[in-house]
């Protein structure tokens, strides 16, 4: 695999050349060309609409709405100025080690492909990953340092999602599920993130919708483009789709790939533990913000060869660029 790059370099890694496909979104239905390109050293994940001319960074702070997928924007500006379920994509740059890259797309989402990251790993594969000036250009992390929780509800059926410190240069993640009285149920899924564990556990697992949700959701003009075909469709205890589940829990692994996604739009890798209980899009952007709102809480880590007291070149949001000022 000549994309598989692993982490342990400490080197920011960009894409070897452009490579591209094309799909159907999820929510608009609408055809989508997408094209993953190399990126300068320290630009980040951006996103680029050629449709419209808009371009935005992947970053905590430009997502605009969280209903059933991840969608960046500009606060306050006009809704057709959206870029719709980035998540997926963002967990497999996430999940390779990709620092830098420009997400390009002439459409109103990412498209869906299958529901899940494995064709986005293929893509990068396909292309190879190298590092930024001979490892001249060194990777950089944020290291949480204390405790950051954000609950929805109350109660034992309260969902909420934690950040917490862990010793190690990795982000752990531990999360619960719980669907009763459908073939989803309660699953839950503890992971070190690495390459391996990304592509072995995460990666094939598809996004899911339950039966009697389906016309709701397309009367809110969404799932225009949802089938069998990118979808795990759950109907009380039965699972719709003709081949069935890739893994008996697949459900929960789908969910910890999304808070992979969502928690790469921190800007860089997160040192630290993440735990949730029936989290989804909108906790766990309410949990990068929370962590950003308070520069108590986290620090920017420099790669080595920066040098001691060396200021990162993190792309971090302005707000949080305000905080280390």
């Amino acid at each position: 695999m000549d994309g598989f790059f692993p982490l342990e370099t400490g080197r920011r890694k960009t894409l070897k050349a452009a490579i591209g496909c094309v799909g159907t979104g999820l929510h608009s239905g609408r055809r989508v060309r997408l094209t993953l390109r190399p990126a300068e050293p320290g630009t980040g994940i951006r996103f680029r609409r050629t449709d419209i001319g808009l371009e935005l960074p992947a970053l905590y702070d430009h997502v605009v709405d969280t209903r059933l997928c991840t969608a960046l924007g500009i606060p306050g500006e006009d809704a057709g100025r959206r870029i719709g379920t980035v998540e997926h994509v963002m967990a497999a740059l996430a999940g390779s080690g990709v620092d830098d890259a420009l997400v390009e797309l002439d459409g109103p989402e990412v498209p869906i492909l299958d529901g899940s990251a494995t064709p986005f790993l293929f893509l990068l594969d396909c292309t190879g990953l190298i590092a930024h000036g001979g490892g001249a250009v060194p990777a950089e992390a944020i290291e949480v340092l204390r405790p950051v929780r954000v609950t929805e509800g109350e109660g034992p059926d309260a969902a909420w999602a934690e950040l917490s410190p862990l010793p190690g240069e990795r982000l752990e993640a531990s999360l619960t599920i719980d669907f009763p009285n459908t073939a989803i149920g309660r699953q839950s899924l503890s992971l070190r993130l690495t390459p391996q564990a990304f592509r072995g556990a995460l990666a094939d697992a598809r996004t899911f919708t339950l039966a009697e949700e389906v016309a709701r959701l397309r009367a809110m003009g969404l799932a225009q483009g949802g089938s069998l075909a990118n979808a795990v469709v759950v109907d009380g205890p039965l699972v719709l789709n003709p081949g069935g589940l890739r893994r008996p829990d697949e459900f929960v692994r789908h969910k910890l790939l999304d808070v992979v996604g969502d928690m790469a739009l921190a800007g860089a890798p997160l040192r630290g533990r993440f735990t949730g209980h029936r989290s989804g899009h909108a906790l766990n952007n309410r949990l990068l913000r929370a962590l950003f709102a308070d520069r108590a809480n986290w620090r920017a880590v420099p790669g080595m060869s920066l040098g001691e007291g060396a200021a990162p070149r993190l792309p971090v949001p302005a707000a949080a660029a305000a905080a280390v000022a």
